[in-house]
């Protein structure tokens, strides 16, 4: 297995190391919302984890990877009928998934890893950047 050292420590050893992997996402599923909607929070990683498989199986585009699916504690919202769920991209954007418990196996993967995510408007303010004139019928633009 190859390994890149990222910081030199003591000694001139290596602090920290980085290796390949096979995974191409880390799901966390909270056990306890798992646990609120009378599911075991073992069910729930199953059934995404088979639900990866399927989809790599059937040569969906984007799904080659294996699938690391964690159960943890609370991920901070506790919602009354689903379950709250995290990869990586939604934790960059501060978002937790929340999971709906009825949906199919298909839904529940789509769901997870191509979540719509709100967007952001970030104004430019570069220096090339005109400023747009505003109607006076209109209202200035939201921040």
């Amino acid at each position: 297995m190859m390994t890149e050292p990222h910081v030199t420590g003591v000694a001139g050893r290596a602090a920290g190391r980085s290796a390949k992997t096979k995974l191409s996402e880390i799901v966390v599923v909270c056990a306890k919302c798992a646990k609120r909607q009378g599911l075991r929070g073992r069910d729930l990683c199953a059934l995404l984890k088979k639900a990866g498989k399927k989809a790599a199986r059937d040569g969906a585009p984007g799904r080659r990877g294996k699938l690391c699916i964690v159960e943890a504690g609370c991920l901070g919202p506790c919602p009354k009928r689903a379950v709250a769920v995290a990869t990586g991209a939604s934790l960059a954007a501060g978002r937790v998934i929340l999971l709906d418990p009825a949906a199919g196996p298909a839904e529940a993967l789509a769901a997870v890893l191509d979540p719509v995510l709100p967007r952001r408007v970030v104004p430019e303010f570069g220096p090339n950047t005109a400023l747009a004139a505003v109607r006076p019928d209109e209202s200035p633009p939201l921040r």
